[in-house]
């Protein structure tokens, strides 16, 4: 009903949800009294400060309540934040805050974590446009919602600092993030298995979305080049106005059409020789001239592309877009125009566990042994603003 909270800021919710030891801790001071406090919310690596899930759920917990909860952030949105350094201070109602932070970490830690990745990503390739396409690895839509909440923040600051950034997502539910209507992407392998062949599928989706450009996806049939080559013959419309790109995603089981190690090596030294010949790890020489999306890979398609007469076909690159793929790519400097990824979801869940510890009671410092560093040095001030 219009004017009712969301399911999830309900005191029935956060019942269920939280911890129980806050639960009766909540009880306890509801018997005892209450008293005001103040948290100090971090997280133990650095991260890029993507808060807002959680401030947008604090403001309804706070009006389904009845109460205000002073926020001041200290690192605002899209910042750079050290390890252990408060994010921000939460100040209010001992009694309404201290069932809250099982729920309120689990908004804060895994966006601050995705969108650090997000932006180290976008800056290893200022050049290139980044598609978010995470929701297929996430549990659930909730985890959806914030890992493209976090490639939005992560891409923005990236952009400050001229960098392209993400400029879409596969989703049309998350796609506000980006600033969009709709999510973006043509078709996948199913597409081609049900069509026959790679150049059916793209007649299909042109005869169907007339006037979408057209990315067509070209390893199903381990016929990268030729098949790929075939479709902008085809189309040399959209190939001449840069509206036809084609999509590698050829997995790491074999090399891309016509590659094998030594043509590998051999493309690089063409375009990049730098990047092979300085020590490399056995994970940054399979990125190189290893079988998959390669940027030996990579550069082939772009040479055939070129040869056949079509420079204006852009290269969609997907398959493990991590930072560190990022990093080598453009060490060999490849040819990519947009990079379709989900890599941004932490690889390591445990690093995304944010914490919180109570700093003050009726505005006395006191915090457990060893967490000293998160009380508020004299003289300093919120960066942003309440936000209560």
């Amino acid at each position: 009903m219009p004017g009712e909270p969301p399911v999830e800021a309900t005191d029935g919710a956060i019942t269920a949800r939280t911890d129980a030891y806050f639960n009766r801790t909540r009880a306890i001071v509801q018997r005892f009294g209450d008293c005001r406090v103040t948290y100090a919310v971090f997280l133990r690596r650095p991260v890029v400060s993507a808060p807002r899930l959680m401030l947008d759920w604090l403001k309804s917990v706070a009006a389904a309540r009845g109460t205000q909860f002073e926020i001041e952030l200290m690192h605002p949105e899209g910042t750079w934040v050290g390890a252990g350094d408060p994010i921000l201070y939460i100040t209010g109602s001992f009694i309404e805050l201290s069932d809250l932070e099982t729920l309120y970490l689990q908004k804060l830690g895994p966006p601050c974590v995705a969108a650090h990745n997000a932006y180290q990503m976008c800056l290893e390739l200022p050049e290139v446009g980044f598609l978010a396409m995470d929701a297929r690895h996430c549990a659930g839509f909730e985890m959806q919602n914030m890992m493209a909440y976090a490639a939005s923040v992560g891409g923005a600051a990236a952009k400050r600092e001229g960098a392209k950034g993400f400029i879409g997502n596969a989703t049309d539910a998350t796609a506000h993030w980006f600033g969009a209507s709709h999510g973006y992407g043509t078709m996948p392998h199913a597409l081609i298995g049900y069509a026959g062949s790679t150049l059916r599928a793209a007649e299909m989706f042109h005869e169907a979305y007339p006037d979408e450009p057209l990315t067509v996806l070209v390893d199903y049939f381990g016929r990268e080049v030729t098949d790929g080559i075939a479709v902008c013959q085809r189309f040399p419309e959209l190939a001449a106005a840069g509206r036809l790109a084609v999509r590698l995603d050829t997995h790491g089981g074999r090399f891309l059409e016509g590659l094998d190690p030594a043509e590998s090596y051999a493309v690089l030294e063409r375009h990049a020789p730098g990047a092979i010949r300085r020590y490399r790890s056995e994970t940054e020489l399979r990125h190189l001239v290893g079988t998959g999306v390669s940027a030996a890979a990579i550069w082939r398609m772009r040479e055939e592309l070129d040869k056949a007469g079509f420079p204006k076909v852009r290269i969609v690159a997907s398959s493990g877009f991590g930072v560190g793929k990022c990093r080598v790519m453009a060490e060999a400097r490849a040819p990519i125009d947009v990079v379709g990824t989900g890599s941004f979801i932490p690889d390591s869940w445990s690093e995304t566990y944010a914490t919180a510890d109570i700093v003050a009671y009726d505005g006395v410092p006191r915090v457990k042994l060893g967490r000293e560093f998160l009380l508020r040095r004299n003289g300093e001030r919120k960066k942003n603003g309440g936000h209560g």
